[in-house]
């Protein structure tokens, strides 16, 4: 019973209501898309719909609300033209950016130092296969690369101005390009 004066409602007014969204939609199936919204709504509204004085006013009403919430929602996107570059950087780890700082400070380390670091932490050699290329113990191995990167990192400290945080962990440096933390 309900849907009789929706669908009543539906050949009267839906031409009129469509005419009405492609005037201000200027793409058909956008138009016929919030149209059928509308009638949707108006089968929802069932006995309420049918009791009302005015469907039509009600019809387009929810179709300019329809139209409002569209606009309001509606993102206005430009293409990049692909000849632009992407001036996004990626985001590193603060302690991924002190690269350029310790390829500085690895050469005015001890050869000792540089040596073991260079092998072990820089390059694809193990502790162990260190020790045995060396004629060192597993611990000595071990000692000597602790102490290796205690120097490298108090040498870190002092020429690129590095900041721990309460954990200990890297938060901040600064370059000789002027960035600071």
């Amino acid at each position: 019973m309900a849907f009789e004066c929706v669908l009543q409602a539906w050949h009267d007014h839906q031409a009129e209501l469509r005419s009405f969204l492609i005037g201000r939609m200027k793409e058909t199936a956008m138009a016929d898309d919030v149209l059928q919204d509308v009638f949707f709504k108006a089968m929802r509204e069932g006995q309420d719909f049918c009791d009302l004085q005015n469907p039509r006013a009600w019809l387009f009403r929810v179709a300019r609300n329809a139209l409002t919430d569209g606009h309001r929602l509606r993102k206005h996107w430009v293409p990049v033209p692909d000849h632009l570059p992407d001036e996004r950087a990626p985001e590193r780890a603060p302690v991924d950016e002190l690269d350029a700082c310790i390829n500085r400070t690895l050469p005015e380390l001890a050869e000792s130092d540089r040596d073991i670091l260079q092998a072990c932490d820089l390059g694809p050699m193990s502790q162990e296969a260190y020790a045995q290329s060396r004629d060192l113990s597993l611990p000595a191995a071990k000692a000597r690369i602790r102490r290796a990167r205690e120097r490298l990192r108090e040498a870190l400290a002092q020429r690129c101005d590095v900041v721990l945080d309460d954990s200990g962990s890297i938060c901040c440096h600064s370059e000789s390009d002027g960035s600071k933390c």
